[in-house]
This record gives C-alpha cells, structure tokens and sequence, in this order.
C-alpha cells in the first residue's frame, strides 16, 4: 500500500515539498492544506513591488493552478488544521475533515506580531504579511497621507520607500538606535538611513511606540513622550512561528518546531520546514530562519528524509531587500564580534561589508554589489580565509580575492 503524504501549510515551502516529493517520484497520495483562500504565493514582492502597484498578483502565485493538478496533490485552501493527532496519525481541519497520513510536513509558517498598545484596534492601522494585508494598505495610500511606520526593520523601510515614492509623508519610529539593527551591521545602518532621509523620510529614533490616539480612526501615534499626526501606520515589529499545532501534539518546541539536520521533529512521522522552524545552524548554535531560502532549502530536506533518503541541511542562509533602486543581498549570519571589512564606497552606492570569524568569511553585506555578493557566499561555504586589506582592495576583482 502506497503511503500518504499530508503537508499543512500552502506556502513556499509546502510548495517546494510538493514539487520535491513527485519529483523524486513519490507516487502515493499527497495533500497541501492552506489557511488562505489563495495558492502558495511569493511573500517578498508583498512589501515591495506588489505594494508598489507594478507586479500583477498573478505573477506571486510560485505554480499555476494546473500544476497541482498535474502533481495529483489535492490542494484544499482556506481551511486550517486544528488539532494533530499523532497516535492515530490524522489531522483535524475546521472544515471538519480529518486526514489520515503516514508522513506529515509542518509548514505552517508565521504570523505578524501584534503591538500590545492602547489604541492598536483603531481603522487606518495596518500589518502586513499577506496577499490581503497589502490589498487593504494599498486602497490607503493617497498622496499626502501621513503615515506612520512602527518598525525599522526590513518591512518598514521597504513599505516606506514604497510609501514615499507614492507622495505620502513617512514617519519611522524605530526603538532602537539605528535601523535595521538586528539585521545588519552598523555602516549599512547608516547608509540606509541616509538614503531614506535624503527621499524624505522622517526617522524618530530611540523611540518607542506607546499608543496610538484618535476617535475611530487613527488620527495621531504617541511615541517618545510627543503626538505625531498620523493618517494611517504600518506596524513592522517582526513575526512569530506558528507552532501551536506542534505544541498541542506535544512535539519540542523553542521559539520554533525544533528539527534535526535533517528537517525530522522527535516524531519520526513527522518533519517541519520554514520559518515555524528552529535547528541547528552550519556553526552548531540553535537558529530559527525567516528567509525564502531557507522555507525552500529545508523543505528539499524534509522531503528527501520522509523518502527516506536524510541529507543533512548545511546550506548557506541568504536573504534580501530591495529599497529605491538599491539591492541588498547577505550571506551568512554575522556576530556582534566579528571583523568588519568595507569594500567599495558607498558613497557610490556599491559595496560590501564583509563579516570576518576567525580570519574566515563568515558572512557578507551587498549593495548593488553582485559579484561580493556571490563571492562571498562561496566563501562562506567553503569556510575560505582571506586578508582583510586584500579583501578591501577594489582594485584585485572579486573573482581574485580567492
């Protein structure tokens, strides 16, 4: 008898499993269940460029609609699973279906953290992690509207570049004292800054969101001390794994599903893959990714292992954001004590940071930078040793730093 295969989450990587596990001819029954009503879709163009009104929302969608089908994958959308039952393998949906597996992929993703405020359920604030977020935060962007982004991170500044571009007044209140602090390296920081001070947005920071104020709507945010007149305010303060599936089946969790190597919970039935996931990084230390690459790496892995076939993940993580007309690529995950080596100036808006461990790229920042870029992540993999002036010298080509 053929197995079953059930995988709960309709994103890029229950996608990616699909396409993994009938490639590697995998020929029994196999079922990708999603919460939202739309097929798996492409997040990262949601901030930028569908936002932006310049990307059709049929180019998000990662297959056609004839693709599951010809994957004979029974895709049941807009209902999510509710309970797992592991002793008697089957999956509840609110639906009120339950599905029987013998393997089972948790992709189940992440959701947006709430802003725990006075004021957070007035109209006019948004979030934005879905098809129908930016929908409804597009319909809101009228040229000289004042809008209020809490967050500088990835989202916020991309939303604001966004925002800006379209005629609206942007504010970004950000808690820390630079932006993009948990993400990058205090010279990209800076630059980043720049630019966007230079297209007109206002920064506030060191400032900590404490309400928002208004009759209905929005009318103003409270931060700092001060009222900031707002029309509308995007909040960006980061996601949360959905694990509450795991936890109630009773599988480890800690601030994700945790995973071996190989993408296999403590239930050897079942494997979990994306951003709900945490495990154990190329350096041995716990990591929890929320990166396209990682949601497709991992799910190549799960689908290998519940084959029977495990491979061990060692892939280099990769990320990126798009702002103006500038292209942020980083390999690597960086550490407060690594060695900083600038390459390029940015006044010129190309360059690279690159993070040294040890003497060892460890990781590497680039703007509109792609043969850093691509160089560095080889380096990274193969774990290459390099002098920090050679690596800083513009005039040796990146191709031969190595």
């Amino acid at each position: 008898m053929s197995e079953s295969i059930v995988i709960v989450g309709a994103g890029q990587a229950g996608a990616q499993a699909v396409a993994t596990l009938r490639a590697e001819s995998f020929s029994g029954a196999l079922t990708l269940v999603g919460d939202e009503p739309f097929p798996p879709y492409q997040r990262p163009p949601l901030s930028k460029a569908y936002l932006a009104g310049t990307f059709e929302r049929e180019r998000l969608f990662l297959k056609p609609s004839a693709f599951y089908a010809g994957a004979d994958c029974e895709l049941i959308l807009g209902v999510a699973a509710t309970r797992l039952d592991r002793g008697g393998q089957t999956v509840a949906l609110t639906d009120g279906r339950l599905l029987a597996y013998d393997k089972l992929l948790i992709a189940t993703g992440s959701r947006v953290r709430q802003i725990p405020v006075a004021g957070a359920d007035l109209a006019g604030i948004y979030y934005l992690r879905g098809i129908a977020d930016v929908d409804l935060l597009r319909g809101a962007f009228a040229k000289g509207n004042r809008l209020a982004v809490v967050g500088g991170g990835y989202i916020g500044l991309e939303v604001a570049a966004v925002a800006v571009m379209h005629g609206l007044e942007v504010t970004v209140f950000e808690s820390l004292d630079r932006v993009m602090a948990r993400a990058v390296s205090p010279a990209l920081s800076e630059f980043y800054e720049r630019i966007h001070r230079d297209a007109g947005v206002r920064f506030e920071l060191n400032t900590t969101v404490e309400a928002f104020e208004g009759e209905g709507k929005l009318e103003a945010v409270r931060a700092g001390g001060r009222s900031y007149p707002a029309d509308i305010a995007l909040v960006g303060i980061g996601i949360l794994p959905n694990v509450e599936l795991a936890q109630q089946a009773g599988l480890a969790c800690e601030d994700g599903v945790m995973v071996d190597d190989c993408a296999q919970t403590d239930d050897p039935a079942i494997f979990a893959a994306g951003d709900c996931t945490r495990h154990v990084g190329r350096d041995g230390a716990l990591i929890r990714l929320e990166s396209v690459q990682n949601a497709i790496d991992q799910a190549k892995h799960a689908a290998l292992a519940m084959l029977g076939r495990p491979t061990p993940y060692r892939e280099v993580p990769w990320f990126w954001s798009d702002q103006y007309d500038l292209k942020l690529q980083i390999a690597g995950l960086a550490r407060g004590g690594d060695e900083l080596v600038l390459r390029g100036d940015p006044a010129a808006r190309k360059f690279a940071v690159f993070h040294l461990r040890e003497g060892r790229v460890a990781a590497v920042e680039a703007v509109n930078a792609a043969p850093e870029y691509i160089v560095g992540r080889k380096m990274i993999a193969e774990g290459t040793s390099v002098a920090p002036a050679r690596l800083a010298d513009t005039a040796i080509p990146m191709k031969s730093i190595v």
